[in-house]
């Protein structure tokens, strides 16, 4: 297959009314990544090499999007929306160039498995003109038919033009298909809009070819292959199903989900083997997780790297640019930010560390704050190697702990401590005898003024 060229036209006009969204349906997202980026990557992934997108409803919104997911795709814009054929011959220019596959692909089917796309792919270089990817179903009502005579695919029916003896068919159109490059305009020209909405349907090139006496073949693959996302309910839908195939994915590779069903992944996460994730944690985009690393329950992991033999909350939360070093502990109710955590550091609770550096071996006691914004600019707290921050500090940036310094519980520090330096930044503790009950009593009695 790789010495075969192939465009994948994915098509991607609609304006998906029914997401009831001012954000193109195509891009919404389904585990961190718009379900449209899902549709190029599976489709690269089968050896499409070059991506048409087929645009219309929000196109310069598209275009921005496409730039980061799929930089080097080529973008048509479908002027009226006529159908299927119409929305393929869009990308006319790209398929005159002479590609040995042609895909056409939608938008929004973001579960398609690259598998799926190149079995379609083998049958085109095994002679076939047109190759349809369809699934059975138990419940076929509402899809359209594939209707198959002597192992070859000869038309694709709608369910209100189906005889009764074609509406017990289970197999059904998943609408994806792969054409050969050679045929693929010959037979979009050919598709006209005879019909009641006065369209031009992809489908009919099936019944063309089999009158031009061309191969025209079916291929199945699971339903979720062919599910279309139209609404937030079956975007949900989507998303569990992606989920459930992540998880299942990452215990086959050697990661422990305590209680898979309450791990969420993004499109990108890392894992690696033997690390153990407790129940309810989320992972945003940009994770990546070493092997032998232990993630607590309910802690929110997004943008991250984190070394190997590292322990992570429970309730931890990980911003962009965290970084765990070997054998790093960031504790419960601790939020990292834009820092390095470095090899066998401790944050153990009720801290946030932002644009910092935490030294090897240092600890940081609970409440400790890096004072890293002052409302226009950032700035950075370096804290050197063995250093120990007592509780309820605050580190006020631009601000240098040296090597093995010791900040005394409850300071504010503002200036920079050298090496193995002992800082104090509170005031001095005064304790007068006898006053405390003069103030509750002296309160009590203004309070009760109060209530005459």
């Amino acid at each position: 297959m790789s010495q075969r060229s192939c465009l994948s036209i994915i098509l991607a006009a609609g304006e998906g009314t029914r997401m009831k969204s001012a954000l193109p349906k195509v891009l919404h997202k389904i585990a961190g990544l718009p379900m449209v980026a899902h549709v190029v990557k599976a489709a690269e992934a089968a050896g499409a090499g070059d991506q048409a997108l087929v645009i219309g409803h929000g196109a310069e919104e598209m275009r921005k999007a496409a730039a980061k997911f799929a930089p080097n795709a080529e973008t048509f814009v479908q002027e009226k929306r006529l159908g299927t054929a119409h929305a393929v011959l869009a990308a006319r220019e790209a398929i005159s160039r002479g590609y040995d596959d042609v895909l056409a692909m939608f938008g929004d089917t973001p579960l398609i498995d690259p598998g799926a796309l190149t079995v379609a792919r083998l049958k085109l270089a095994e002679g076939a003109a047109v190759a349809v990817i369809g699934f059975r179903t138990p419940n076929p009502t509402g899809y359209g038919r594939l209707i198959e005579k002597g192992g070859k695919l000869v038309a694709i029916r709608e369910e209100k033009d189906c005889s009764e003896e074609e509406k017990k068919i289970a197999f059904c159109n998943g609408g994806l298909m792969a054409v050969a490059g050679s045929q693929a305009l010959k037979l979009l020209d050919a598709v006209g809009n005879k019909n009641a909405k006065g369209e031009y349907y992809l489908t009919d090139i099936v019944e063309i070819a089999s009158r031009q006496g061309l191969d025209v073949v079916a291929t199945e693959a699971s339903f979720e292959n062919a599910l279309g996302i139209n609404n937030r309910a079956e975007l949900a839908q989507a998303e569990g199903i992606w989920q459930a195939r992540r998880r299942h994915e990452a215990m086959l590779s050697g990661v422990t989900l305590i209680a898979p069903e309450t791990v969420f992944f993004s499109h990108d996460t890392e894992i690696g083997a033997d690390t153990i994730v407790e129940p309810d944690v989320w992972f945003g985009p940009g994770v990546k997780i070493a092997g032998g690393a232990k993630i607590h329950a309910f802690s929110h992991i997004e943008g991250a790297t984190v070394a190997g033999n590292c322990d992570v909350g429970p309730f931890a939360r990980l911003r962009p640019g965290a970084d765990l070093r070997e054998k790093a502990k960031v504790g419960n109710f601790c939020e990292v930010k834009q820092a390095v955590i470095e090899e066998g550091a401790k944050v153990n609770h009720l801290t946030y560390i932002g644009d910092a550096r935490v030294g090897a071996g240092a600890n940081i006691g609970a409440g400790t704050i890096t004072c890293n914004y002052d409302g226009y600019s950032k700035f950075f707290t370096d804290i050197g190697e063995g250093a120990f921050i007592g509780s309820n500090s605050s580190l006020v940036a631009p601000i240098t702990i040296g090597k093995g310094g010791y900040i005394a519980s409850g300071s504010v520090i503002t200036e920079s401590v050298p090496d193995d330096a002992l800082a104090f930044g509170r005031a001095r503790q005064k304790t007068i005898p006898g006053k405390g009950k003069e103030l509750r009593e002296r309160f009590a009695s203004a309070a009760a003024a109060k209530k005459k």
